[in-house]
């Protein structure tokens, strides 16, 4: 669950199946359900007909709460003040060292969290190209770049396009934020 919307359907769904709502959030949820009727077979395969399912290890609660900080710190926060460093918001967020919190994440996702947070980077620049409300240099500024050349390299490199290809074309090749690996 990454965003408002996934919320909305994943309540509506398990509604829909009999279960009570309570509470839900980012990467949670409450519910309370008649255990003679319903039980955690159900919730899963609610889940994964919506293409998610649930987290029971540690570790991979871990992992989704790291996704879920990554996609608040470059999708949702708008810092136009220049982003917060990643590293340091997701220690202070999780509490725990980037070194063990990298690790965990590219044993369970089979991708670096470095890369993570780069491919999250690139879908946010396409958001704010899109929008035409900034220039260039002040995207690479929010998006906490040192120059419009790094950025520029960066985007080519993950996209196969420059920016300016990029301006020119359909603008398809967004990618949604759960599908980015």
């Amino acid at each position: 669950m990454v965003c408002q919307c996934c919320l909305r359907m994943i309540g509506q769904e398990l509604e829909k199946a009999g279960f009570v709502v309570e509470d839900i959030m980012l990467g949670k949820a409450t519910l309370s359900y008649d255990e003679s009727k319903l039980s955690m077979k159900e919730i899963r395969n609610v889940l994964l007909e919506l293409g998610t399912d649930l987290i029971e290890s540690r570790e991979n609660r871990l992992v989704e709460e790291i996704k879920l900080a990554v996609v608040e710190l470059i999708h949702q926060m708008n810092n136009v003040d220049s982003m917060v460093r990643k590293a340091e918001y997701l220690v202070e967020k999780t509490g725990l060292s980037y070194t063990y919190l990298s690790r965990i994440f590219s044993t369970h996702e089979h991708i670096t969290l470095e890369k993570y947070i780069i491919l999250n980077k690139i879908e946010r620049i396409k958001e704010l190209i899109d929008q035409e409300e900034f220039t260039l240099s002040e995207i690479a500024f929010i998006m906490d770049y040192s120059s419009v050349q790094y950025l520029s390299n960066q985007f080519k490199h993950n996209t196969g396009m420059t920016v300016s290809e990029y301006k020119e074309s359909d603008r398809s090749s967004k990618k949604p934020i759960d599908k980015l690996y």
